[in-house]
């Protein structure tokens, strides 16, 4: 039998293609107003991630399994907890790849306008769409990481060429731009919660664990190595861009890399820049439509969700698992297309951000946690270098949470206590089919 598994180029493409989406295409224009400052929002957000990216490399040696997060909380907190972030992160998932479709569709229609005249062909679109990166993930995970290494390969490229061939055509006036009516601390923190977004997916390389060649050792370097890359080529390539264009422009830019695109190589850049757009989004799509199937198996194979999401084809794919969410995820583009519901699908979105974003916190203090477990001659003072860690990533993650908005932090709270009946209802749910097939056997 054929190795199916995917080794460390994979697994790097996988994080550094699940966090490199379309959003950073549209960054530089929100950062305008803050000019050079940026830079230390840039610099805030990667010392957070690429500490958390730390913390999941660690965990991951300890625990390489399928599951990520889930399963590091779940060893740390408890099923209960382990269960509550695995739902809220299951959802989160799913409602996300919406937001990536609709995001995909709407940069589709500057090539194809009819997509803006009719909702019901923008929808079909997107719904065909969810399907088809569906049907390559069910083929296999070694046929879903070839396809998010050539996407993430053709995205990165033009970003890299603007990252450094755009600092040719770099104007110091237009960057050298200090704002006056937002005081010093205000700057830092609005700086690091508009950057901090575009490291969300950092942990994608923990979730199908089994599915990678020597886990212990490939999940964590691609952990680092992606998000570091992804970092390196968010500052280069957005502070080109706020060099290129003039403040005043970028900041009324509805596509500020394809504006700077257009300076450095004229429309045929331009051009490039916006099928590199839809090729992010499809890249996207596609990592993390792999993670929500490999998430749902993960908590069934535990015992938390029902035993058929546990379900596999011949290729090793948690067949059920993935179809269901892609079937979730139609109805929330669904919810897009209607104007009666296009609040609550806004309000999937937020609690999807947020709900990405609270694993962050439990799994940064999940190994201190699971080693106090497991050592009885446990040591603050022996783990001085995993405490410092820990602190970073916690202050981090909280204030990303922070950086989301309180309408977005209830709208989590809600979420999150709405999986505490659901984990009982399972429960219980398993106990009963437990007892019938011990009945089956005593009556066999």
């Amino acid at each position: 039998m054929p190795d199916k598994k995917i080794g460390f180029l994979h697994a790097t493409a996988l994080v550094s293609g699940n966090m490199i989406g379309t959003g950073i295409l549209f960054l530089p224009a929100s950062l305008a107003v803050f000019g050079y400052f940026s830079l230390w929002g840039w610099l805030i957000s990667t010392v957070g991630a690429v500490t958390l990216a730390i913390v999941f490399a660690r965990l991951s040696k300890l625990l390489p399994f399928t599951g990520g997060l889930y399963i590091y909380v779940d060893k740390a907190f408890g099923p209960l907890m382990g269960f509550i972030i695995g739902w809220g992160y299951w959802i989160a998932v799913w409602t996300g790849n919406a937001a990536i479709v609709i995001t995909l569709v709407a940069t589709l229609s500057s090539f194809f306008p009819f997509l803006n005249q009719s909702p019901l062909a923008a929808l079909s679109i997107g719904i065909a769409v969810v399907w088809i990166i569906t049907f390559i993930n069910l083929k296999g995970i070694k046929e879903a990481a070839q396809f998010q290494m050539v996407t993430t390969i053709l995205k990165i490229i033009p970003l890299v060429i603007i990252g450094t061939v755009g600092f040719f055509y770099f104007k110091s006036t237009s960057f050298w731009v200090r704002p006056q009516h937002i005081s010093y601390p205000a700057i830092f923190l609005q700086t690091a919660a508009l950057t901090l977004w575009s490291f969300l997916g950092l942990e994608s390389a923990t979730v199908p664990a089994e599915h990678i060649r020597n886990p212990e050792k490939n999940i964590a370097k691609a952990t680092i190595i992606g998000t570091v890359l992804a970092a390196v080529i968010y500052i280069f390539s957005s502070t080109a861009v706020m060099g290129i264009l003039t403040n005043a422009n970028l900041a009324k830019s509805t596509a500020p890399f394809a504006d700077a695109a257009e300076v450095i190589g004229g429309n045929i850049f331009y051009t490039i820049i916006a099928v590199s757009a839809v090729i992010a989004c499809l890249g996207t799509l596609n990592g993390w439509i792999l993670m929500q199937g490999q998430v749902a198996y993960a908590v069934a194979t535990n015992g938390a969700f029902p035993s058929f999401f546990k379900k596999k084809n011949r290729n090793n794919v948690p067949t059920n698992a993935l179809i269901i969410s892609s079937a979730l995820t139609c109805v929330v583009i669904g919810l897009n297309y209607s104007k009666s519901l296009q609040e609550q699908f806004q309000n999937l979105i937020l609690l999807s951000t947020l709900s990405t974003l609270i694993p962050y916190v439990f799994c940064s203090v999940a190994e201190l946690m699971i080693k106090r477990k497991m050592e009885a001659d446990f040591s603050w003072r022996k783990n001085i270098k995993l405490v410092v860690i820990t602190i970073i990533a916690f202050l981090f993650s909280i204030g990303a949470i922070i950086g989301t908005g309180p309408k977005s932090i209830l709208y989590g709270v809600i979420l999150l206590n709405a999986g505490v009946p659901i984990y009982y209802l399972f429960q219980k749910m398993a106990k009963k089919n437990l007892g019938d097939d011990l009945a089956v056997d005593k009556t066999a």
